[in-house]
């Protein structure tokens, strides 16, 4: 059933003989339960598409449907709505405020939307034990590795028990071993979670751990497949990226 569907999607930034064209009409659907990777050369579009995706810019043209809520035609107000209470986002740089403790970064948006501190910080505690950081629940992010403050990015960002998880280079600061982790908890979310995962990633091995794979080249989808876990996915990834870019 699709979650998520954006159609003729253009986004251009500047004007005149400065302006750059970053989507060029993509049209793409998200099903719910997808684990879908984007990649592609550098400024070929990922994150804008991410970005109008996530209700976080508006498309010069086209539409973007998250289930019922056209979020192309709904004010800022609506759209910060949809933002805080449907969609988890992640980032490259973890954004954890350095003075609250992990349960406190993750309880944030809960409290900002009106819950109380002790419920907020229940369901923070749920999720931080969900992701392994049960005895971390009152360490400061400068107490924490950069794979664990990832982990609390992560839960901040499900909280709210959103029906997307966009994720931009969630791996891009962190070492092999944590970014695999983290790839792996992204995959679990999908698969035993039921949640819908887009990772825009320039990492071969980190997008072979998703169910789908979007290929963007200057602003339009030139690749658009299903993985297979029974192949070397990730050097079948790196060459269809090389012959691509």
């Amino acid at each position: 059933m699709a979650l998520i569907t954006a159609t003729q999607l253009v986004k251009t930034y500047a004007e005149g003989a400065t302006a750059v064209r970053a989507l060029a009409g993509v049209s793409l659907t998200l099903n719910e339960g997808d684990f879908v990777a984007v990649m592609g050369p550098s400024g070929c579009g990922k994150s804008t598409l991410l970005h109008l995706l996530g209700g976080l810019d508006r498309p010069d043209a086209g539409t973007v449907k998250l289930g019922s809520d056209e979020l192309t035609t709904l004010d800022d107000e609506g759209l910060t709505l949809v933002r805080r209470r449907r969609i988890g986002f992640v980032f490259q740089s973890f954004n954890l405020v350095p003075v609250m403790s992990a349960i406190e970064n993750v309880a944030l948006p809960l409290t900002l939307d009106g819950v109380s501190a002790s419920v907020a910080e229940g369901k923070a505690k749920v999720w931080l034990e969900r992701l392994g950081l049960g005895d971390r629940v009152n360490h400061l992010p400068d107490q924490l590795s950069g794979g664990q403050q990832q982990r609390v990015a992560i839960a901040r960002a499900l909280v709210t028990e959103p029906v997307l998880l966009l994720a931009d280079e969630p791996t891009g600061n962190l070492d092999s071993k944590s970014a695999d982790d983290i790839a792996r908890l992204l995959r679990s979310l999908s698969d035993e979670h039921r949640r819908t995962v887009l990772m825009v990633t320039h990492d071969p091995r980190i997008a072979a751990s998703a169910r789908r794979l979007v290929f963007l080249k200057d602003g339009v989808i030139v690749d658009d497949q299903n993985l297979s876990a029974s192949l070397d996915t990730s050097s079948k990834v790196r060459s269809q990226l090389e012959a691509l870019s």
